[in-house]
């Protein structure tokens, strides 16, 4: 049985209210839990003490039968000092997204051949003054 301790969501539409649970990995999100281990009001203040209230015991209980913190639970236990902070890597954070890469494409296509129909004329100009020149040199 895979343990996790997730957040389970509560309150009224646009009114969230989350409460910081251990359960199954398979069970629904709200659904049947095993344990309440604290709440989460995400709106209040950062600086709030009422923000995130947790018991550090019970947490670190489940912590050791080996029940695995979601990332959003993992920071909060870092923010308490529970579990030592983990180093984050994200290289995808400043990649442009699908739509703004086709956008960049087609605006490098029309740059291409902007430059490509500027030069073109020119370089037959220079082909019709070497001819003009050769006939003259004869």
């Amino acid at each position: 049985m895979a343990m996790k301790i997730r957040l389970a969501r509560g309150g009224s539409k646009k009114r969230p209210h989350y409460a910081i649970v251990a359960t199954d990995s398979r069970m629904p999100r709200d659904g049947r839990f095993i344990e309440k281990l604290g709440t989460y009001n995400p709106l209040l203040a950062k600086d709030s003490e009422e923000r995130v209230k947790m018991d550090v015991e019970r947490v670190t209980y489940w912590l050791g039968q080996g029940a695995k913190p979601t990332d959003r639970v993992a920071r909060m236990l870092e923010a308490a000092g529970v579990q030592e902070k983990t180093e984050r890597n994200n290289p995808k954070k400043a990649e442009p997204g699908k739509k703004a890469k086709e956008r960049a494409q087609e605006k490098a296509d029309k740059a291409a051949a902007a430059a490509e129909a500027a030069a073109a004329p020119a370089v037959e100009e220079v082909a019709v003054e070497e001819v003009a020149a050769e006939e003259t040199t004869e």
